[in-house]
């Protein structure tokens, strides 16, 4: 859906000489390739707040489609636009921003319409795991492709039409009530709305922007997904970097290591996910602290001390990181459920931010790494990075234990005015029309 910024940057590096003085149109810099990436998160911070009100006037189907066919034209166009230049590549990368702004809205509407109560987190388990898997799928298929005769370019050209095919899927099977549906039963439907109040089922109440940004839960469940985000931002991101340069590993070894922690992350978010709505012997807001503990808290402790390992120890390392990323998925029980139980019917509003704090993350995470690290290769100041991201998500986690709450919150529904309310209404009426 974003075009995935890591595959640009792979497909884009210049062709070996032996003179070494051939320069490639697609040579860029570190501060261009920074461009590119930032270019997407431009588009998505933009994007974020308006995506949102059109779908809350029009629901998911046709704002999504919408985003869908800006996604799936701006991915053909790349290869055209990296031809042109820089700018006009940016341009396209801002747009494919913009497509990537409705994700995260579209998970929470999803959930919001068709996900019980009590298969929340498994939704959004499985709604979000579409990050790993397109990890691990683009990558296969780009090496492939990038290695044979059909060149990078069929890459984007692949993967474009991947993407028309689904959004085309999309329209066609996709509703926003479910009450609606000739494919959900009457028994299913009521499971659907089990528990659910008259306004969370018939989507009638505005949503309460002011009640939204003062509400304590919903605020730490906000500075707990930035706290997570940012750590994992900057874990993806410089994790090659930092295996390659501190402890030695070869290029094609680290490669490998990044994508099995990635790999690592799938299965482990859908147990989470499931582990979350099964127990019943737990509450809820007990199930939350513990999958936010694991998510934010504990890899907040690892981060602490990763930086510290021995470089003779390189592998316990590895074996860490991957725990981190592992570890990270419990996210979909903890502040994502915690955000979707509070808000309710205004849940893709809370999701819609967090993709927007990820977003944030984007620039923030590189922004600390620019300020400590002037020497790739030198484990202390990586040992700052690290420590700085592990506090501030233990300092997250630790706030998150008086505030986090299964309970939906008052503004989710409609207060009948007081009798005395509306006698006084009728006496102040009857006075006026004497």
């Amino acid at each position: 859906m974003n075009g995935r910024a890591k595959v640009i940057l792979v497909l884009f590096e210049p062709p070996p000489c032996a003179d070494d003085t051939f320069k490639s149109a697609y040579d860029y810099t570190q501060t261009e390739k920074s461009s590119i990436i930032w270019a997407v998160a431009i588009g998505t911070i933009v994007g974020t707040f308006p995506i949102n009100y059109f779908y809350i006037k029009y629901g998911a189907r046709y704002p999504f489609l919408i985003a869908g066919i800006t996604s799936t034209l701006s991915t053909f166009l790349i290869p055209v636009a990296a031809r042109l230049g820089l700018t006009a590549l940016l341009v396209v990368r801002f747009f494919q921003g913009l497509a990537y702004s409705a994700d995260f809205a579209a998970i929470g509407l999803v959930c919001v319409r068709w996900a019980p109560l009590s298969e929340t987190a498994i939704y959004i388990a499985f709604l979000t795991s579409f990050t790993p898997i397109s990890a691990i799928i683009t990558n296969a298929v780009t090496g492939y492709l990038c290695s044979s005769s059909l060149g990078w370019k069929s890459s984007y050209y692949l993967h474009g039409t991947f993407g028309a095919i689904a959004f085309l899927l999309w329209f066609f099977y996709y509703t926003d009530k479910p009450e609606i549906s000739s494919r959900v039963s009457e028994k299913e439907l009521k499971h659907i709305q089990k528990d659910k109040s008259a306004e969370h089922i018939e989507h009638k109440k505005d949503v309460p922007y002011k009640d939204l940004l003062t509400s304590p839960a919903i605020l730490c469940v906000w500075f707990n997904a930035f706290c997570e985000m940012s750590a994992m931002i900057l874990l993806s991101t410089y994790s090659p970097t930092y295996f390659r340069n501190v402890f030695g590993f070869k290029v094609e070894t680290t490669g490998l290591l990044v994508s099995l922690t990635t790999v690592a992350q799938l299965p482990c978010k859908l147990v989470a996910g499931l582990a979350s709505d099964r127990i019943k012997f737990l509450s809820e807001k007990v199930k939350m602290n513990i999958f936010n503990t694991l998510a934010v808290g504990v890899v907040g402790a690892m981060f602490c001390f990763v930086g510290f390992i021995p470089l003779d120890l390189k592998w316990v390392a590895v074996v860490i990181f991957s725990l981190i990323h592992t570890l990270s998925s419990c996210n979909c029980g903890g502040f994502y459920k915690c955000g979707t139980y509070v808000a309710r019917q205004h849940a893709h509003v809370v999701i819609a931010t967090i993709q927007f704090m990820k977003c944030v993350a984007l620039f923030t995470a590189p922004a600390l790494v620019n300020a400590v690290v002037d020497d790739d290769s030198n484990k202390m100041q990586w040992a700052v990075v690290f420590l700085c991201c592990g506090i501030v998500m233990i300092i997250a986690n630790l706030l998150s234990f008086p505030v986090f709450t299964d309970q939906p919150a008052p503004w989710t529904t409609s207060k009948p005015k007081p009798i005395e309310d509306k006698v006084e209404m009728n006496e102040v009426r009857n006075f006026l029309c004497s």
